[in-house]
């Protein structure tokens, strides 16, 4: 968080002097030590949250790959007036120890086309499939394995 602090204060400044560079580094030690005082925060969390920076850039990259297929199986159900849609609304109880991961996990299953987490009351989720294909694996999709991976870093 520190170096966001001065990352932050160079840019709001626009440009990089010995001035500016010493103030914002004062600043930004004092703003990082009220933040571990009263906001808890620690050198630990900036750590954790480093450990955890690749595995949610891989999140969001394994979300946009899963709207895109569900888009085109979406697509499919729409060119194809033969086929004949199945809706499910599928329940199913999550691992996920973390209230923020169960969230993350119901946004991404609702963003996803075709699924809409109708309601989460703890573990349990209950989710509206426009069809059978995406009730199945629901409980153990990717989503939740790579939610549980950040669960073990200990941050989410």
């Amino acid at each position: 968080m520190f170096v966001a602090f001065l990352v932050l204060w160079i840019i709001f400044n626009g440009r990089i002097t010995l001035e500016i560079l010493l103030i914002g580094l004062v600043l930004s030690a004092v703003l990082f030590a009220f933040c571990c005082r009263f906001m808890n925060y620690s050198i630990r969390n900036d750590l954790k949250l480093y450990r955890l920076a690749p595995m949610a850039v891989r999140y969001v990259a394994v979300l946009i790959i899963e709207i895109l297929k569900a888009n085109h199986q979406v697509l499919f159900f729409i060119l194809t007036p033969r086929y004949q849609v199945e809706p499910r609304i599928v329940h199913f109880t999550s691992g996920l120890k973390s209230e923020f991961a169960r969230v993350v996990l119901a946004n991404s299953i609702t963003l996803t086309p075709g699924t809409i987490t109708v309601s989460m009351e703890g573990n349990e989720f209950y989710v509206h499939c426009l069809d059978k294909e995406f009730a199945e694996g629901l409980e153990s999709s990717i989503f939740v394995e790579l939610l549980e991976k950040m669960e073990a870093v200990g941050y989410v």
